[in-house]
């Protein structure tokens, strides 16, 4: 069922909240001027007549013109709500020691300065995350012989306000330390 609009209709855009009054007929393009005072193009499927409700009736079985022109000038306010997230989903930092991802090449360097080069990266990266009052760090050091995790563990046990223990050992394995930081209230 097409429409015919003429100059001087009261019409509504279906899809859009403007209304007004056709201005021009241009083929199957209708120009109208909306009720703020816009001169607007639309082809003649995405208007209505308004002031023709036995067009309208067609359109709305069971409601009435003045709802239906209601809802559509008043949207819907949505409600939003909030999920709480919990502990598994929060971001926690891991920090992976093995020299191999601390730098490209580890030729030419001795133990004691890869150790020292981990140490340092381990420090580094803890004091970010307690700046950044990040809640939990991972430090993933590998099994080995055992020196850098003795190492971490005396570096560790010097912060105030932080506990560690080995992280989760199906995710981890035994070669990862998990460390909590205690955030202070300021």
């Amino acid at each position: 069922m097409t429409q015919k609009f003429e100059i001087g209709d009261e019409v509504a855009v279906l899809d859009e909240a403007v209304s007004g009054k056709v201005i021009g007929v241009n083929s199957t393009e209708i120009s109208i001027e909306s009720t703020d005072g816009f001169i607007m193009k639309f082809h003649e499927k995405e208007l209505v007549k308004v002031n023709n409700s036995s067009v309208l009736s067609g359109f709305f079985s069971s409601q009435s013109l003045s709802s239906v022109l209601k809802d559509k000038e008043d949207p819907k306010k949505r409600s939003f709500v909030k999920e709480k997230k919990s502990r598994k989903d929060e971001f926690v930092l891991e920090v992976d020691l093995h020299i191999e991802k601390l730098v490209p090449s580890k030729r030419g360097m001795s133990n004691y300065d890869i150790l020292t080069l981990q140490m340092e990266t381990a420090k580094r990266q803890l004091d970010f995350a307690i700046k950044n009052r990040m809640p939990k760090l991972v430090f993933i050091h590998g099994v080995g012989e055992g020196i850098l995790k003795a190492e971490l563990d005396f570096l560790l046990g010097r912060y105030d306000g932080i506990s560690f223990q080995d992280a989760n050992y199906q995710k981890y394995g035994l070669g990862a330390t998990e460390v909590y930081i205690k955030q202070q209230v300021k």
